[in-house]
Parts: C-alpha cells; structure tokens; sequence
C-alpha cells in the first residue's frame, strides 16, 4: 500500500509560490534520499495543488505537518489517503 498526500492550494500565485520553493525542495530531498517517495509534482488543471505518494503513512504525515509550501500558506491543507495500487501486488 502507498499513501497519497493532496495538497489543496491556498491560491497563491505563482511567484508566491517560487519563492517558497527552494525550501520546500530541501525538504522534499529528504524524503526522496531516503527512498519514501514513490511520485510527486503539482497537479496543472487551473485549481492546482499537489501530490506525492509515498511508502509509509509515518514519511506521508510528517510530509504534511512540516512542508514548507503548508507551513507557509501555500498549501490551506494535505490530506493524506491510503491508496492500493493492484497492478503493483
């Protein structure tokens, strides 16, 4: 099983945005060093956002309650879903 954390965007525009990336990377960087993250990236449909799955809810929940992108009000919530891909059993 994998775990889906959804940024939901707080609509921040896009220089808003990359101004907080080059933190959000760093913080990003660890988790994909250490091998938890399966994907990630911004969804690009006009309500933008965010997504990455990751190996264990523990990597998924301290994703969402630490992301600089949450923490500074680029991302109003993450919700994280346990998500089953068949093809992968």
């Amino acid at each position: 099983m994998l775990f889906a954390v959804i940024g939901i965007s707080a609509g921040k525009t896009r220089d808003e945005i990359m101004a907080i990336y080059p933190r959000h990377k760093v913080f990003l960087d660890q988790f994909i060093s250490r091998g938890e993250i399966v994907g990630v990236g911004p969804f690009t449909d006009p309500g933008g956002g965010n997504m990455a799955l990751f190996r264990s809810r523990d990597a998924a929940e301290e994703f969402a309650k630490n992301d600089p992108f949450y923490l500074e009000g680029a991302v109003k919530e993450y919700q994280i879903k346990d998500w089953g891909d068949n093809m992968l059993d």
